[in-house]
This record gives C-alpha cells, sequence and structure tokens, in this order.
C-alpha cells in the first residue's frame, strides 16, 4: 500500500504542465477520499493524547511532592502507552474502557494518600524547605510511570485502529491534526489559569464519546468520580493555578502584623511581609546595599520580582526606578493584592512577566543595581529532563551579560538559601569569572549566601574576603545550564530508574507486541523515533536559552514541531520527494550547520532575525526527518506496528537526553546525527533499493 512507486506516463509533450504534473505523485498513489467518521474518531483521539499527556505532566508533578522535577518520567510514561495502544489495537480485546478507569485511580490515589519523592545525597540539589519523606524516588517514579503508560494507551489505541483503517500518511496527517488542537487546548487552559477539575471534565466528555455500548455509562461513572475529586481540590480555600504551578496561598498575622504564605506544588514558596518587619529579621536582604554603599540606585533590576517583597525592600532604600521581572503572572497577581507595601502600584515600579535571561538580552536598559532576588523553580521545562526556569539564569554567559547592563556606578547581587556550601562556592566562582574580581559573599544561618560584585572593584565593600571551602565546580554554561548537577556521572537515581524503565518497557512491549524479529522491519523507525525526541529536546533547550524558558515559549515551540512535521508529510503525500539517501544527505548536512553555529551567536541579533536564523536551524532538520520518516512509513505493509515502534524509539531518546548532563546540548546533536545513520543502514531493502516512496 505503499504511495508513489510509479511512475508519470502519457504521450503528450511535454510542456509546463505536464513538468508540473511530473512533480506530483501519480493518480494511483493519490490519498484516498477520507471516510470522515474514522478520521473524526482519529482526530479526538489524538487530540486527547496529547491533552492527557499535558495534563498529567502539570497536574501529578502539582501534587506529588518534588515529581515535577521528574516531569520526564511522566512523559516517558506517555511514550510508553501511546507505542502499547498501538501494538493493542492490533488485537481482537481493548484497553479502552479501562482507561477512564485507571485514570481515575490515579488521581485518586494521587489525592487521598499523598506521597513525597524523599530526595537525599547532595549530586543534584531540589529547592525544598520540606523534610521530605515517603517512599524513595526508584519506588515511585516506575509506578507513576506504569499508571501513566496504561492511561495513555487507552486514546493511543483509538488512534491505532483509526490507523488501520486509512491508508499510513493519511492517518498520521490527521494525527498531527488532533495533536495540535490538544496542544492548542491545553495551552488556552494554561493561559486562562483554569483548574485541574477543567481539563477533568474536558477529558471524561472525550473518553465518554470515544467509548460505546454500555462500556460509555462505566466510563461516566468513572469520569463522575475523577471530577468529584478534582473538585474537592479545586474548591479548597487559596487554592490556585499558574501556568506552572498549583499554588497554595494562606493568609495569617505574625507579630501584629499581616503576612501570607505561598506554596507552590506542595512547597513553600514566599512569604509575602512588610519591607520593614524582613529587613529586622533577616538582615541578608540588606547586604546587596551595604556592599555598594556609593550605588546612586537610580535605575534596578530585580529578576525574581515575585510577590513583591524585594521591591519593595529596594524602595525603602530609595530605588528611583525599578524593573520587576518574574516568569509566574499568578505569583506576581498576588503581590499585587496582598503585599502590605503595595509596590506593584507604586509608579516608580515597572512589572514584567518574562523570563529574567530573556529579558536581560533583549533590554538595552543600564542599571545600577541588578538583584537576582531568589530566582528558583520547583519545576522542569516541559520535555526538558534538566532545564528548570532558572538555568540559563546562573551561567557563566548570563552573569556577563548581567555585568555589561550595568552603570559604572552599578552592582550585581544574587541571593538564596543554595542548600549546599560547594553550590555557595560555584556561584561565586561564576561572579569572579564574569567580573574578572573577587565578590563579598555574606553567608547566614544554614548554607544562605549573598554574592554581591560591582563593576568597578573599588565601590564594592566587602565585611571579610571570601575564601572557598574546597576544589570549586566549574561555572555552568549556556551548553551544560546544569547549575545544581555537581558533576561526575550520571546520578544514580537517574541510571537505576531508567533502567527499571526501559526494562518494563522491554517485558511490555514483548508482552503485547510478539517476538521482536517480528519488529525487525520497522527497526529503522525505532530508531528514527529515538534521533527525533532528542532534536526535539536540543531544540526545546536552544529555543529557551534564545527566547525564555517561560510556558509560551514552550508550547510555541511543541506547536511549531507539529506543524514543521505536518508539513513534512503534507509535502510527502502531494509531490514526488527525492530519494531517501538524498533526504538523509540532507539530514546529516543541516544536523552539521546547527552544531557549527553556536546559540551565542544568535542572541547577538535582534529579535526578528534571530527568530528566522533559529526556526531555520531547529526546524529545516526537523522538516527534512519527518520527509524520511514519511517515505518509509508510507511503504510500511503494518502501519499501527511501525508507528508504535517509531513511538517506542522515542520512549529510548527520552532515556538517551540524561546524556546531556555529561555532554551538553550541542553534542546531543553528534548523538542525532548517528541514531539516523543508524536508522539509514536499517532501512530494509529490496532488490538492493530501499524501500520508500
Amino acid at each position: 500500500m505503499a504511495h508513489g512507486t510509479g511512475e508519470a506516463t502519457g504521450t503528450r509533450p511535454a510542456g509546463p504542465a505536464a513538468i508540473r504534473r511530473s512533480w506530483r505523485l501519480p493518480p494511483e498513489a493519490e490519498p484516498e477520499r477520507p471516510r470522515y467518521p474514522v478520521v473524526r474518531r482519529l482526530v479526538l483521539g489524538s487530540a486527547l493524547m496529547l491533552f492527557l499527556e499535558l495534563a498529567l505532566i502539570r497536574w501529578l508533578g502539582s501534587n506529588v511532592v518534588h515529581l515535577s522535577y521528574f516531569s520526564n518520567f511522566v512523559l516517558l510514561g506517555s511514550f510508553l502507552g501511546v507505542g502499547l495502544g498501538f501494538l493493542i489495537a492490533r488485537r481482537s480485546w481493548s484497553v479502552l474502557p479501562a482507561g477512564p478507569v485507571i485514570l481515575t485511580v490515579l488521581v485518586a490515589a494521587t489525592l487521598l494518600a499523598p506521597v513525597t519523592i524523599d530526595r537525599a545525597g547532595d549530586q543534584i540539589i531540589y529547592f525544598t524547605s520540606l523534610s521530605t519523606s515517603g517512599p524513595p524516588a526508584w519506588l515511585v517514579l516506575p509506578l507513576i510511570f506504569v499508571l501513566v503508560a496504561a492511561v495513555l494507551a487507552a486514546p493511543s489505541e483509538v488512534v491505532g485502529r483509526c490507523f488501520g483503517e486509512l491508508r499510513p500518511l493519511t492517518a498520521y496527517r490527521w494525527d498531527l491534526v488532533g495533536s495540535l488542537i490538544g496542544i492548542c487546548s491545553f495551552t488556552l487552559l494554561s493561559f486562562l489559569g483554569a483548574p485541574s477539575v477543567v481539563w477533568g471534565v474536558l477529558v471524561t466528555l472525550a473518553f465518554v464519546v470515544l467509548i460505546g455500548g454500555w462500556q460509555r455509562g462505566v466510563a461516566a461513572v468513572a469520569g463522575a468520580v475523577m471530577i468529584a475529586f478534582l473538585l474537592v481540590e479545586t474548591i479548597q480555600p487559596g487554592i490556585s493555578w499558574s501556568p506552572y504551578y498549583k499554588v497554595h496561598t494562606e493568609d495569617r498575622t505574625y507579630a501584629g502584623l499581616p503576612l501570607t504564605d505561598i506554596s507552590v506544588n506542595g512547597v513553600p514558596h514566599q512569604i509575602v511581609r512588610a519591607a520593614s518587619q524582613r529587613l529586622v529579621e533577616e538582615p541578608q536582604y540588606g547586604y546587596p546595599y551595604l556592599r555598594s554603599p556609593q550605588n546612586p540606585l537610580r535605575n534596578v533590576l530585580i529578576i525574581g520580582a515575585g510577590s513583591g517583597s524585594d521591591v519593595a525592600i529596594a524602595l525603602a532604600k530609595g530605588a528611583q526606578h525599578i524593573d520587576a521581572v518574574d516568569i509566574d503572572p499568578r505569583i506576581m497577581q498576588i503581590g499585587a493584592e496582598k503585599n502590605p507595601d503595595h509596590p506593584y502600584s507604586d509608579p516608580r515600579v515597572t512589572r514584567h512577566v518574562n523570563d529574567g535571561r530573556a529579558f536581560l538580552e533583549a533590554t538595552d536598559t543600564t542599571y545600577d543595581l541588578i538583584l537576582f532576588a531568589l530566582p528558583d523553580s520547583l519545576a522542569l521545562v516541559t520535555g526538558a529532563s534538566q532545564i528548570r526556569l532558572e538555568s540559563f539564569l546562573f551561567t557563566e554567559e548570563a552573569l556577563t551579560a548581567a555585568r555589561d547592563h550595568l552603570s559604572p556606578d552599578g552592582a550585581f547581587s544574587m541571593y538564596n538559601y543554595y542548600r549546599e556550601q560547594w553550590l555557595i562556592d560555584r556561584l561565586a566562582g561564576t561572579v569572579e569569572a564574569a567580573f574578572g574580581h573577587a565578590p563579598c559573599v555574606d553567608l547566614s544561618e544554614g548554607a544562605q549566601a549573598v554574592v554581591t560584585a560591582a563593576l568597578d572593584e573599588s565601590k564594592q565593600s566587602c565585611a571579610t574576603a571570601y575564601t572557598p571551602s574546597g576544589t570549586v565546580v566549574a561555572p555552568a554554561s549556556d551548553d551544560r545550564p546544569f547549575l545544581y548537577f555537581q558533576g561526575g556521572a550520571i546520578p544514580p537515581l537517574y541510571a537505576w530508574t531508567l533502567g527499571g524503565i526501559l526494562l518494563i518497557s522491554l517485558i511490555a512491549v514483548r508482552a503485547l507486541g510478539g517476538p521482536f524479529r517480528e519488529m525487525r522491519p520497522y527497526a529503522d523507525l525505532f530508531f528514527m523515533g529515538a534521533a527525533f525526541l532528542l532534536l526535539e529536546t536540543k531544540n526545546i533547550a536552544t529555543f529557551a536559552l534564545l527566547f525564555g524558558t517561560t510556558w509560551l515559549v514552550n508550547a510555541l515551540v511543541f506547536a511549531g514541531v507539529l506543524v514543521i512535521v505536518l508539513a513534512a508529510v503534507e509535502t510527502t503525500r502531494r509531490f514526488r520527494t527525492p530519494p531517501l539517501p538524498v533526504v538523509f544527505g540532507g539530514i546529516a548536512a543541516a544536523l552539521a550547520v546547527s552544531y557549527l553555529v553556536e546559540p551565542a551567536w544568535l542572541l547577538t541579533l535582534p529579535l526578528v532575525p534571530r527568530l528566522l536564523v533559529a526556526v531555520l536551524l531547529a526546524f529545516v532538520p526537523i522538516y527534512l526527518a519527518n520527509v524520511a520518516f514519511a517515505k518509509r512509513f508510507a511503504a510500511s505493509d503494518d502501519s499501527r506496528s511501525a508507528f508504535g515502534l517509531n513511538l517506542l524509539g522515542a520512549m529510548l531518546g527520552g532515556c538517551l537526553e540524561y546524556l546531556a548532563l555529561l555532554t551538553g546540548y550541542r553534542n546531543l546533536l553528534v548523538l542525532v546525527a548517528g541514531l539516523y545513520l543508524l536508522a539509514f543502514l536499517l532501512t530494509p531493502r529490496r532488490g538492493g533499493a530501499l524501500v520508500s516512496l
């Protein structure tokens, strides 16, 4: 059932029209007239798949303490579930009716028996002030992984059965359309700050539509139970949602003064209190001003402005104008409503909801003081294993950018409770590398620290000279933005958990897909899936650096990838594309160009040229890779097995993504190239020729 295997025929002379027709697929290879009931079911199933995946990543991360640091494991579970769903679609039995029941069990268990992933050790730091307990990560992560896979297998089975009723590229086309609907719907909910009960209602409705017969009633009942649990969560006092977190606020008084506690994803995050009260009880907040006593404070930049406490302190110290930047709109809104000093109502303050690094790169303003005011996150950028929301803010390049935005009298300062002495040493070393001289380092209780450096060393006033406690870890870089990773081998937690996940996956695939030798014809598609996931991950990291780690940038990258993949499919459906060796050669060339062009060069460009170059560098290899996939996929005899194995390959790519801790993101392109080469070498051949369009 391969497309485009014939040649254009005819006896008429070749003219312009004939030449144009020669680039199109022959009539017998044109896609069939779609059967709209099947197409509608396919689109709904695909939309549900991606929407549910994104909802679970966000919701589970907000309710299982510290799971937001491991959201990639939910993503891997989703890939396994989708791949298994395609394999189940070849069977006579169905997992679809069990989907809403399993989802309800997952939601109920999460809310009724909350757990924290016990984090021990200091090789990677996780920000929290909780005393964690509960099952260890190596037990919780695989359990969540299995349940997520079981849930996602249900809508995936629907899509897989529709694939069996349509030609491969026609089915793939509508799958991509459904995926775009799913991601756009979830993005809209994020923009609106919709509570969890909304996604619960939408998912239940989709399941009820997809499930027929008496089992539809079971799905409706299970969905109603799940909605009830999510409604209870939604109506709890003080609960709201930002694009990144589940936010909980609680008002109380302390020493007769009002304050508000803010927790996100179950972890204490900020305290909204009067600046005068904070300066008395937490004097470290005054150190940035004490260490640069001659600072005129005409123009101040505060990154991590949050609920406004640091802004109020800067105003109390005499700041004449403040640019207050924070990535989370909900946290800033809470500050505007509840901060007793009302700093965001002050005409001297301008609010910016943006990523701190992106703001630094975009502004041409010069500042007398730049503060990184406790900018730590409790979440990863979706689809990237170790990029946190603030990762690109603490690289050597970022601190150099901060230095370049200082006035001659200016100073830079950062403060937080950094948890480990080696991290304080690393940050002080990074500031020294960026400014060319040692900073002031003020230590207080525990591992709290304030690191301050004036542009002119003679204008900083340190209490004592700072001496590192031992060997200083090299600064984080834009290519390796893993500030909280001390270095060395991949942490055992990741290695063992990923090994367990791969073992579970192999057992599940063997049980549902049959002997592996039967899947041998699609081994190339497996490695294409792994390569594509790594390529997508690298592009997410690059766009996060160039344009910010905001939820909107992330959503636009995912949507852009789907649009480019859809364009590749439409190209393959409608036009005669070059043979596979030529396409793979184009992939290699595009990857080489992407490897040679460093993101740092693009940061020097204005926004529009930077966007154009970034899009070309990111999406040309993706486009060519998906032309190769579409050609190969269209020639498959069993589209469900082929597509399922491709998705399982993406799981391998998700595991290999952790190698970025050792190689950096740029060198992932070398691994991507190797995986595509392996896919090319494994492409089946008939009569010495590659099986393709």
